[in-house]
């Protein structure tokens, strides 16, 4: 409605406004409060849902001498109904405590278990000690955490020889896009391998999830979407994956898919060098 529409004026104003370049922006939802939180190369910067007030800045720690890598943040979720993580190019993962109102957000504990660049970072909330944190790098390894007043590794699943890029959990179930095409699925509380697919021909840039339904959205440079449904067999307990629906983006390079709404039967795509989002819906 148009509230909604303002609400989205108002955050495109905060992004185009911003001198930082957001490489990334998430809505991160906390039982207490929504704050819209950027990355860029420059660090994080935290505002208020409708982007009308900057409630937190961190700015990364640049090496005085010009590293052969760049430094930047990325990767962003809500986790423990009171934190917010948020990846960097150092492999850190910056775990910020979050009040319920003001800010006076703290940096309250620095998770240093990933050699590479974090790509990003998936978190499912009220799964308390079950593994309901995945952090995933530049070279395929995910680490497995449970959140709380100190945050617990689970578990390190190594990398495959290809880049994580993309990863998302639901109800204990982890599901990792990497750039040689395929999605992989892994329990997050063992770290055992479940299910993989040959999803897509070449580097997926984008997963996304709907919580009702369990259905996959998958986005890659080979200008394919597809939408996958997860389920969970009651007789073996084994999680299966079945392709539901593709389409072809002609002449892009997909980088951003996500669903619209918490049932998956709507989602928005965009692409390289694309200035405008393409919406899919039911005919």
């Amino acid at each position: 409605g148009g509230i909604q529409e303002e609400i989205c004026e108002e955050v495109l104003g905060v992004l185009q406004r911003s001198p930082l370049r957001p490489s990334q922006a998430v809505w991160c939802e906390l039982p207490s409060r929504v704050l819209l939180v950027l990355t860029s190369q420059r660090g994080v910067q935290m505002y208020e849902a409708d982007g009308s007030t900057m409630v937190f800045w961190h700015a990364l720690d640049v090496p005085e001498q010009p590293a052969a890598h760049s430094v930047f943040a990325r990767g962003i979720a809500a986790a423990g109904g009171r934190f917010i993580c948020v990846g960097t190019s150092f492999g850190a993962v910056l775990v910020f405590d979050i009040p319920p109102k003001g800010t006076n957000v703290t940096l309250s504990e620095v998770l240093e278990q990933h050699r590479d660049p974090i790509t990003d970072i998936a978190a499912e909330q009220g799964r308390d000690g079950a593994g309901d944190l995945v952090t995933a790098d530049d070279s395929g390894t995910l680490c497995l955490w449970s959140s709380g007043e100190e945050f617990t590794l689970l578990g390190k699943i190594p990398g495959c020889g290809s880049s994580c890029s993309s990863v998302v959990l639901w109800n204990g179930t982890v599901a990792a896009g990497y750039g040689n095409g395929q999605i992989r699925l892994w329990e997050a509380g063992s770290g055992r391998i479940r299910a993989q697919v040959s999803a897509h021909a070449r580097w997926i840039y984008a997963l996304d999830l709907a919580p009702l339904t369990g259905k996959l959205l998958s986005g890659a440079e080979d200008s394919f979407v597809h939408v996958w449904k997860l389920s969970r067999n009651p007789d073996t307990d084994d999680i299966e994956i079945q392709h539901c629906h593709a389409e072809c983006v002609t002449d892009t390079q997909v980088c951003g898919a996500r669903f619209c709404d918490p049932a998956g039967d709507t989602f928005a795509v965009t692409g390289y060098d694309l200035s405008e989002i393409l919406c899919y819906g039911p005919a």
